[in-house]
């Protein structure tokens, strides 16, 4: 694939095998397929990680100079996370994952939330935005289900509006289902919350690896994204707006300050080579964006970065769909359409094969995708999808290529 350049006139897309060849993983000849549980990491990031463990593996905080070298990886690591989301109003808090930043954070609102207020979840969750809420009913707190459309694989607006009241504190939801692949207007549904006086918690988690984060032009209070799904270590990110922060205590140390962000909410710290890895992701968006190796990570470089990951990714996920829309038999669990609203996160069903038995038979091929409820328990429940075979899905990222989707495509021909 030859190099291009995007509808914004930004630098040239750059060549997708030339991005291969930055992740030591992609030359092993396997297809992989599986990224929306978890991406591949270039060479850049291993290594960073690598010379951390080896050469500057002690505590911050000290006076001595090995400290302050470190101290200022993990300091820059957390001025990186904010940039990549556009934290201009907040804190970038670092954790070990999507999973533990939520349950963190519902045991935060624990401590403040009345018996008799509400929590509205979105049916198209993963359970780490789901589960962490749902267990805030022992404190009396009422959850209240957004309902998914099964004919859209949507949670219509008009079904929020319903649901907000005066006690309604929280609104959780995925960004994009890792399930469903649709993006939703998050921007909409922040207004609707924030006018009936509640929070919203996004899960960015299947968004991040395919589009620019911009908490401050979308206004969301909380979100997360797992840094391991884009190209990092395996951690995770919580963005909170420094309004919202300000009303929860912190779970740290008593001693340590409540304005001490975003420590207080980063109970025994940062992943220390972990930080070290996630900073040197920018080296790779250099490459991503087209730009030179001595550019500022700033955000231009990241949306421009993550226009290029949509520009190659999207006639990948457009061949996909066709052919499985081509397929009798086959149900697309998720929108048919290849367009701006849609990452590559491709699931389906087979009427007469289980999606165990689809997955079984390309995973002799070499080929790497998954089958399940993918953590979407309650969504494969409301879609009439047995949980224990659930869907079968394909999930790409930029540096997949048409080559491989071809193969995949040939395989499930002697499938299906």
């Amino acid at each position: 694939m030859t190099a291009r350049t995007d509808n914004a006139g930004r630098a040239p897309c750059p060549d997708v095998d030339a991005l291969r060849r930055a992740f030591p993983a992609l030359a092993s000849g396997v297809v992989f397929l599986e990224n929306a549980g978890g991406s591949q990491v270039p060479a850049c990031v291993a290594d960073a990680m690598h010379r951390y463990l080896r050469e500057t593996y002690v505590q911050l905080g000290a006076g001595h100079p090995l400290s302050r070298r470190c101290t200022a990886t993990v300091d820059a690591a957390h001025a990186f996370a904010r940039t990549f989301v556009h934290a201009r109003r907040g804190h970038a808090i670092l954790g070990s994952s999507t999973t533990v930043l939520l349950n963190m954070l519902a045991s935060c609102y624990a401590q403040v939330l009345k018996p008799g207020q509400e929590i509205v979840l979105a049916e198209t969750g993963h359970e780490a935005n789901l589960g962490p809420w749902k267990r805030l009913e022992r404190i009396g707190v009422k959850v209240r289900w957004w309902r998914v459309d099964p004919a859209t694989f949507t949670c219509p607006l008009d079904g929020l509006r319903e649901l907000l009241n005066e006690k309604t504190a929280l609104v959780a939801l995925p960004h994009v289902s890792n399930l469903l692949g649709g993006i939703v207007d998050l921007p909409a549904i922040v207004a609707l919350a924030h006018a009936a006086g509640a929070r919203v918690v996004a899960d960015g988690v299947a968004f991040a690896p395919h589009r620019a984060i911009d908490v401050e032009a979308w206004d969301v209070d909380w979100y997360v994204y797992s840094t391991y799904k884009v190209f990092g270590p395996h951690m995770a990110v919580l963005y909170g707006r420094e309004d919202a922060l300000a009303e929860l205590p912190g779970p740290n140390h008593d001693f340590i300050p409540r304005n001490d962000l975003p420590y207080q909410f980063e109970p025994g710290g940062a992943n220390h080579e972990g930080c070290a890895g996630l900073l040197a992701l920018g080296d790779y968006l250099k490459l991503l964006a087209g730009a030179g190796p001595d550019a500022a990570v700033d955000r231009p470089l990241v949306e421009t970065a993550f226009a290029h990951a949509t520009a190659l990714e999207q006639p990948l996920t457009a061949r996909l769909l066709d052919y499985l829309g081509s397929k009798p038999g086959v149900r697309v669990i998720g929108s048919p359409v290849a367009d701006d609203q849609r990452v590559g996160t491709v699931s389906f069903t087979h009427e007469r094969l289980s999606s165990r038995e689809i997955v079984a038979a390309v995973d002799r091929t070499e080929i790497a995708i998954r089958n399940g409820h993918m953590y979407a328990y309650r969504l494969c429940g409301e879609l009439g999808i047995p949980v224990e075979d659930g869907v079968v899905r394909a999930s790409f990222v930029h540096t997949n290529t048409m080559r491989e989707i071809e193969r995949l495509l040939e395989v499930l021909d002697g499938i299906l």
